[in-house]
This record gives structure tokens, sequence and C-alpha cells, in this order.
């Protein structure tokens, strides 16, 4: 009898479309699909230790483009057939969105546990990481779906290009190590953190895909799981920095290391690395020998290495290259001929010609000269007249204290108007790695008051410290640093004690606890609007809308009755 998994996560209300990573397309042609393992066999040297050799003799179960799983998910496209399973782009017709979708024969030797490593990423629910959204045996196949991200760019790509900035490098460092950390912290290992599972969004953010599930697709296990996936993060990095795999083989369209020569340090393979990025890759890199220059412990666990990064000044993005304007080129007239003879040789002897006179001395020039001083001696006695008037109206204002006319200087110390500044993007920030609701943030700035993200009901409250949580909260991108000076904030739900704060961050991901970051604002709205002003303008591009309070409000939909609250509408000025 087909089994539906009770742990499956099946998105449904509020979902949002969140597709995952590479479009399969440019896939196929690249070689760089989430299981292309062309590349991928020649880059397992990276510590990580790999399952049994034996390949199990399975036929891959014939599907083609167009069959329907569950009577809901439409195959679309074969991405890779390998192992005994095939992965596919599908079309989700119930929520018409696109996701992935791994398939295998209920029979195959990884079937169960494929189905566990879904189960248990699926209840993870870290928006850092590609969410599984169906685990599922039906019909002698085992098959799970997963979201698919096509404005998202592989990591592959990415180091294709060239290596990374010093502040890129630092941001995928630090937000792979802490989503990492928070996976182990639940016992969820990835075994396989490859280029190919690394996504970055058009926002900055930092994907993984295939936690747990990939490394249950091709049977591999580790003894010691946290410091595979340490090694594998420096590895990362090491590639970021250096464009070169830190490995004999050639792997991801790197070039590895000269074979014999053993880990050099990055900023001894290229000129120019970061010394403290440099040294950070070798602490990870410890399954090689690697020692960082000045002795530092090796880092083994994800979260290790994330105090590590955590430790290091950061690094901030480099400032945009200043280009002057062109430059005013002054047009130059050459002196004419004009009233001059032309010069000809020849026999006739030159005859001197005589000169025009002086414009001003002919008969017109007297009288242009009359006319031009007849005007400057009217102009100046109309001055004389207005300055006069001006001074007479002035002391008129000062003796009647009841004149409240206004200068023209006065009325340019008229306040300025409010400036929209439009937001870009924005990242739920789930500092204990327990979001409410990730899909749905693009809700709160899109202009529609219908739509909101909401947060998830507690039966404590109001106040969500030190006994639930921390607090919620956002993180919006106006797309450069900005003065802001304002912000308005519409919410769904009215009542007394929401309290909010805005803070200066420095990312859509900020490391470390809200108490370190600079709070700009304040406020406690008692109805369905908040509205935040700073004393002074505040330069930055990154600003957390942080709630540490909520109202008790009655259930809605599928929401139950709880302290909760939902933002539908957030507008900041400058």
């Amino acid at each position: 009898m087909a089994e539906r998994s009770s742990a499956a996560v099946d998105v449904a209300d509020n979902s949002g479309d969140d597709p995952l990573a590479a479009k399969a397309d440019k896939a196929m042609t690249d070689g760089v699909a989430e299981a292309d393992d062309t590349a991928e066999k020649s880059a397992d040297d990276t510590g990580s230790e790999r399952g049994n050799s034996e390949q199990p003799t399975i036929t891959t179960p014939e599907l083609h483009s167009g069959h329907k799983l569950a009577r809901r998910y439409r195959l679309e496209e074969c991405v890779t057939r390998l192992e005994g399973f095939s992965s596919w782009r599908a079309v989700d017709e119930k929520l018409r969105r696109a996701v992935g979708v791994h398939i295998l024969p209920a029979d195959h030797p990884r079937a169960r546990s494929v189905l566990a490593a879904a189960r248990s990423a699926a209840l993870l629910g870290d928006p850092r990481f590609v969410q599984v959204l169906d685990a599922v045996e039906e019909n002698d196949l085992v098959y799970v779906v997963h979201e698919w991200l096509p404005d998202a760019t592989e990591l592959t790509t990415l180091l294709a290009a060239g290596p990374m900035e010093a502040h890129d490098a630092y941001q995928l460092v630090s937000q792979l190590s802490q989503a990492m950390a928070a996976a182990h912290r639940e016992g969820l290992a990835h075994l396989r953190l490859t280029p190919n599972a690394v996504l970055r969004s058009s926002t900055g953010q930092y994907r993984i895909r295939g936690l747990a599930v990939n490394a249950a697709l091709r049977g591999i296990s580790a003894d010691r799981p946290q410091r595979t996936d340490t090694e594998a993060i420096g590895a990362l990095l090491y590639a970021a920095l250096t464009h070169r795999w830190p490995y004999e083989n050639d792997a991801y369209g790197l070039s590895g290391l000269p074979k014999g020569v053993g880990l050099i340090a990055p900023d001894q393979v290229r000129a120019g690395v970061h010394r403290g990025l440099s040294e950070l890759a070798m602490r990870a890199l410890v399954n090689d020998g690697a020692t960082a220059s000045r002795q530092e412990l090796p880092c083994t666990t994800p979260d290790e290495l994330a105090k590590a990064v955590a430790a290091m000044p950061r690094i901030r993005p480099p400032e945009p290259a200043f280009t002057p304007p062109p430059e005013y080129q002054r047009t130059t007239y050459q002196q004419g001929t004009y009233g001059r003879p032309t010069a000809h040789t020849g026999a006739a002897a030159t005859q001197p010609v005589q000169a025009p006179p002086a414009p001003l001395e002919s008969r017109t020039g007297k009288v242009l000269k009359w006319a031009v001083s007849a005007l400057l001696i009217a102009a100046l006695g109309l001055g004389s007249w207005q300055i006069a008037d001006r001074l007479l109206d002035r002391d008129a204002g000062t003796k009647d204290p009841g004149n409240t006319q206004t200068t023209d200087g006065e009325k340019d110390d008229k306040p300025k108007a409010p400036v929209p500044l439009a937001i870009q993007g924005a990242e739920e920030y789930a500092p204990d790695g327990k979001p409410q609701n990730a899909a749905d943030v693009g809700n709160t700035y899109d202009d529609d008051s219908s739509s909101y993200w909401r947060t998830k009901y507690y039966l404590d409250g109001p106040d969500l410290v030190p006994s639930i949580k921390q607090g919620v909260g956002i993180v919006y991108d106006l797309g450069a640093a900005k003065d802001i000076s304002a912000a308005s904030i519409a919410l769904r739900y009215g009542g007394p004690h929401t309290t909010v704060s805005l803070y200066a961050v420095d990312s859509l991901s900020p490391s470390g606890p809200v108490e370190s970051m600079k709070k700009i604002a304040t406020t406690q709205a008692s109805d369905s609007s908040a509205k935040l002003t700073m004393k002074e303008p505040v330069n930055c591009r990154y600003v957390l809308l942080w709630m540490t309070a909520m109202p008790y409000s009655p259930q809605d939909g599928v929401s139950g009755a709880g302290y909760k609250q939902g933002i539908t509408d957030v507008k900041f000025t400058g």
C-alpha cells in the first residue's frame, strides 16, 4: 500500500513561488547540475569518507516528460540519471510553481535512508537551506520534492568567473559555517558540500541544497561528519580566494594544485589574498595537515569555524569606484582674417589697405554708446529704488509685531518633504535557526495591503524575551547606503504591546547577537500601525526590523489564537 510521509512538509498556504537552484537547461549543458558526478567524481578527495564502492545494480524507473506523480507533480525535464535514481525539474500544478524531484525505486537499497534523510531535513525549516517540500513512497517509487530556485546562481558558475573579492569570500564562509552549525545542532550533516550544492540568490544570500539527502542518494557516510563538512567549507573558501581547487585533481572547472607540492596557503598561491581569510581556510582544511601561519588551533566543526569568522575584523565591501565627470572642454576660436585682405603672391606690388575705424568710433558706434549708457543709468536707479523699498519693508516688519510675512531666506529654511526609499530585497532573520514564515517576506513591501508576512502564534506573551525567543524580524536591503529618517509599518493585528525596533546592520544575514547591532529607533504600537522616527538621519543599506512583543489575536485562517503579529507593508523615508 502506498505510504505517504507524515513528516513531509507540503508547503501550501502563503508559500509563494520559490523554485531550486540552477536552471535545468544550463545544468545539462554546463555539467554543473546538482547530481552531476562528472566533475564530482574527480573532486571527492575533500577528506570526506565515501560510502561503499559497490554500485547497486538497480534499473532507473522508466519515466518521461509529462508523467505526473501524486496527480500533482508533472515531470518536465530529466537533469540526471545516475546510480539507480534520477533527478527532474518538475511543476507543482497545485501551487503552480517549479520544483525539483529525486526519484528512485522503492526497492532500491538506499530508498529507506533517502526517505529518512528527506524527512529529517524537512523538519529543520531553516531558510538558509533549499527546503524539502515532500517525501513520498507511492506506486513502487520513492521521491523527494524540493525547492527550485531559478534566479539563484551556482557557486560553480561564480567560481568560473575568477577569484572572489575578500568581502564576497567573507560572506561565503560566514553564511555557510553558520548554516551548517545550525544543521549539526539538529543532528544533520551534508557530507557532499561541493560548489554544486551552494547557491547565491540575487540578494546575496547563500543557500545550501541537498542537506542529508545528497549523501543518502549516493550512500555516503562519515565517522566524523562535523569535520567532513568543515573541511568542505574550507575547500570552498580556498577556491573562492585562489581560483584553484585545494587538491591535486582538477574539479568543478578549477585546476588542482601542483602534484607533490602539498597544500599551499591561499596567500602563497595568489597575490593580494586577504591574510585572515587565508589563515581561516588553512585552519578548516585540517585533514591534510594544514596549519595557519600564526599556529591557531584548527577548526574541526562548523560551529568552531563560525566563531573564528566572527572573531575576525569585519571585512567591509569595497567602496564603489568614483568616476569623475568629463572635463569641461572650453571652446576656443582662432582669430580669423575678417576685415583683412588675403595676401597674394605675384608680380603686382601689394597695395597697402586702410584699416577700418574702430567699431565704437563710427557714427553708429557713438549712438550705441549713448544708448547703453542711458540703459545703465536707468538700471542703477531702479536697483537703488528696490533696495530702499526692501529696507523700508524690513523696518516696518520689525516695528509691527503682528506682521507674519516671511522673507525668501526663511522660505528656504522650511523642512524638505520626506523622500521614499525603495526596498530592493529582504530576508527573514532567525539567529536561532527557527524562522517564522521566510517564504512570505516579499509580501511586506509589495504595495499590496492584502498580502502579508505572519509570525507563528505563541500561547505565552506578549513579551517573547526571554522565555520564548529573542525576537523575530526581517532584514531589508535598500540597494545602496541611504540616509534613513523614518519608517512606517502597517500591521495585520491591532492591539497593544507590539514592540518594534530598527537596527542598522551590515548584510542581509548579519552575524552576532542583536544586542551588538546599532539600534536606530524603537517604538511600541497600540493599533495596526507603527511609526518610527530617527533623531538624526542614519546612513545605512541594510535595516533589521526586530519585534520583541506582540498582541493577543484570535484565530485567523490556519493561524490559531495566541500572541502573534503580521506585517502587511513596510516603508522607509529619507
